[in-house]
């Protein structure tokens, strides 16, 4: 009878012994962030209380670089009193529109251009030597050009917003597109797809990878052009507010504004991330854990 049953007992022992490795890779993973976190929070504290305690001790002069607690007087104080401009709430409103209409339209366009040059390899060698050009134009430059053009108002944002995030997503979608496995195109044609599938159901999902990339970095670039172009001129938005408090020697002023912009960019990073995790699903795994 024992040894009718070992066969039954040792794919359970097998069941148990994958289940314990889960568990203890579970176990690990939730050590890990937890260390991850609380590190994260000890250095911040690390930094602000140096910074605090150096203010304070005139170690480092606070008139030009601020310190943490008049930086948080200073966000309160928008908070419950305003700006000179208006209410903060209307401030960070004005930034964002400009920011994600930027954002929107520069990725748009960017990945749209990605993938019909990265198909014609013609018209890409033909246009090359004027996208470089214009790539190499500083950006500053073509701020100061859109204000004068479109004027004060949330067109010259949008315009250098655009101008900032085309670029990035352009070459990410036009690399990712050249990158396609050539064996894997062979095969859809052979299956008998014809140019729009194949470019709608093997091109644009394997390079979704690249495309989602440019979107972390190019998100930050369209705050940075929305923030220099209310920075050059304008009526509202936390440019004017930076601006603002550069005019009036007031550096927690700037650095308050500084935060609040960082704020921003890492709650619009968690929610590209997440709509990264949601659209390409289907891609393996990564490595993350490298054991030295």
């Amino acid at each position: 009878m024992s040894a009718l049953s070992l066969p039954a007992e040792r794919p359970a022992e097998a069941v148990r012994a994958v289940e314990s490795a889960v568990d203890a890779a579970l176990i690990r993973r939730r050590r890990r962030n937890l260390q991850v976190q609380v590190l994260r929070v000890l250095l911040a504290l690390v930094l602000l209380g140096g910074w605090e305690l150096g203010a304070r001790t005139k170690v480092i002069d606070p008139f030009f670089w601020g310190q943490p607690s008049g930086i948080a007087a200073q966000i309160w104080t928008w908070i419950t009193e305003g700006t000179s401009t208006g209410p903060l709430w209307e401030q960070i409103a004005v930034t964002m529109e400009e920011t994600v209409l930027g954002f929107a339209i520069g990725v748009v366009l960017g990945v749209v251009s990605g993938i019909v040059l990265g198909r014609n390899r013609f018209l890409a060698d033909v246009l090359s030597p004027y996208i470089k050009a214009a790539n190499s134009i500083p950006r500053v430059v073509l701020g100061s050009i859109f204000v004068i053009a479109l004027g004060l108002g949330i067109q010259s944002k949008v315009a250098l917003a655009v101008v900032l995030v085309f670029f990035i997503v352009f070459f990410n979608a036009f690399q990712g597109v050249r990158e396609v496995d050539r064996n894997l195109l062979a095969n859809a044609r052979i299956l008998g797809a014809d140019g729009r599938r194949l470019t709608t159901e093997v091109i644009i999902p394997s390079a979704l990878s690249w495309i989602m990339a440019s979107l972390h970095v190019s998100f930050g670039f369209a705050l940075v052009g929305a923030v220099v172009g209310e920075y050059l001129g304008s009526l509202q938005g936390v440019g004017l507010m930076i601006v603002t408090a550069q005019n009036t020697f007031n550096a927690n002023g700037v650095f308050a504004a500084i935060v609040i912009l960082a704020t921003l960019a890492l709650v619009a990073e968690a929610l590209v991330t997440a709509v990264e995790n949601r659209l390409v699903r289907w891609r393996p795994n990564t490595v993350t854990d490298v054991t030295i």
